[in-house]
């Protein structure tokens, strides 16, 4: 199945079709899903990386279970924005995910989002290290999802009397 460019992704989807935010990590996967709307991103929960069959399958009983008809895949690209190694292997990693589950997918750039959510449950939430780990990886998903959402929201019109 090819990758979709967000706003495709979004438009391809169904009435009160939701999405999933994946952050495939080396040990899981940080799972987050939007809302019916598709405003808002909220942590899921993480599988634990396995082969793809397993994973997909996992994948496709959340998507059922949710409503959900996309997945949105976390793209590492480099510091400097450039596609390397680990863009490609997660570039790859998603077109087969998306094939096997019966899913169409997008990229999504999801720099500095495990950073970002680390600064907040150390600062804000003041988690120690062992319920940050916990945490992570959901929130890194839903971190890229809510980014992905922002930036593929349609405009929205002005009021009748601002036309």
């Amino acid at each position: 199945m090819p990758l979709f460019n967000m706003t495709e992704l979004r438009a391809g989807l169904g009435r009160h079709q939701r999405l999933l935010g994946l952050d495939p990590g080396a040990k899981t996967i940080g799972v987050a899903l939007s809302d019916v709307g598709l405003t808002l991103a909220t942590p899921y929960g993480a599988i634990r990386r396995a082969k793809l069959r397993t994973n997909a399958s996992e994948v496709a009983a959340i998507a059922a279970a949710e409503g959900a008809g996309g997945l949105v895949v976390g793209l590492p690209l480099s510091m400097d924005g450039t596609f390397g190694p680990a863009a490609q292997a997660a570039r790859d990693w998603a077109m087969a995910l998306s094939a096997a589950a019966g899913l169409p997918a997008a990229l999504w750039d999801e720099r500095l989002s495990t950073a970002a959510v680390n600064r907040f449950l150390i600062g804000d939430a003041g988690l120690g290290r062992r319920k940050r780990a916990e945490a992570v990886d959901r929130m890194a998903a839903a971190y890229l999802l809510q980014a992905a959402l922002d930036a593929s929201r349609p405009p929205l019109d002005p009021p009748p009397g601002l036309r």
